[in-house]
């Protein structure tokens, strides 16, 4: 076994029994909460790593990177990817020509990103499965949407067949774990309201209030493989 696999393997084992415990502490049950192993700026063989301990789900920030990956890694029949990092307009085309390995992209904050991608997918013959960002605090340095143009975007996409709107994402300010619960919370309420069924939330040093707060799907990068080179 390379160190590469020893790294991942480990790293994934952990994450997956943090979920677990968080999830007992909630009272949900732990398959109620996905695993996004977060691969950015990560060779493809660390991807194969996780995939080889079950791991299907893959987030990547960037559309050259997923794609590239994408390409490297057709071989493997269940591998799903999904976008979550901004989305320019102008990369949608490219980002759709790698086909069904695409499971979603996770950071619609714009009428007008999802009227591109809705169009895209409907030149594919597919339908794509979307994630609302939202920006809870009105960080100007962040995308998403928010809370008050929320309404209107969902009301538009509901209007687009050719995406599957499935729930909101968020990235909390950058304050200390604990205190990214009152955003986590507010996100579970929105996403009530709305009737959506996916909570994207927490990430490597803030999984557990996430989990305990609802969240649907965790995305999951430096504690599965390793800091970024």
């Amino acid at each position: 076994m390379s160190s590469e696999d020893a790294r991942v393997r480990s790293g994934l084992t952990q994450v997956r029994e943090r979920i677990t415990a968080a999830s007992a502490r909630a009272e949900r049950a732990p398959a109620g909460v996905r695993l996004i192993a977060v691969s950015k700026r990560h060779a493809p063989t660390a991807l194969r790593a996780a995939y080889a301990m079950g791991q299907r789900e893959f987030g990547e920030n960037y559309v050259q990177e997923l794609v590239s990956k994408a390409r490297a890694l057709a071989d493997l029949p269940h591998l799903q990817l999904r976008l979550i990092g901004h989305l320019q307009r102008n990369k949608v085309k490219e980002l759709l020509r790698i086909g069904l390995a695409l499971r979603s992209v996770d950071t619609v904050d714009s009428v007008r990103l999802a009227e591109t991608l809705a169009r895209e997918a409907e030149a594919a013959k597919r339908t794509l499965e979307v994630l609302v960002q939202v920006n809870p605090a009105g960080e100007v340095q962040k995308s998403g949407v928010v809370e008050s143009e929320l309404p209107d975007l969902i009301a538009a996409i509901r209007g687009m067949p050719a995406l599957d709107l499935r729930g909101l994402m968020l990235i909390p300010p950058a304050v200390e774990a604990e205190q990214r619960r009152p955003f986590f919370r507010r996100l579970r309420e929105l996403a009530k309201v709305f009737e959506l069924p996916e909570l994207s939330m927490g990430m490597s040093d803030d999984l557990e209030p996430a989990i305990e707060e609802g969240a649907t799907q965790v995305r999951v990068g430096t504690a599965v493989f390793g800091e970024r080179v």
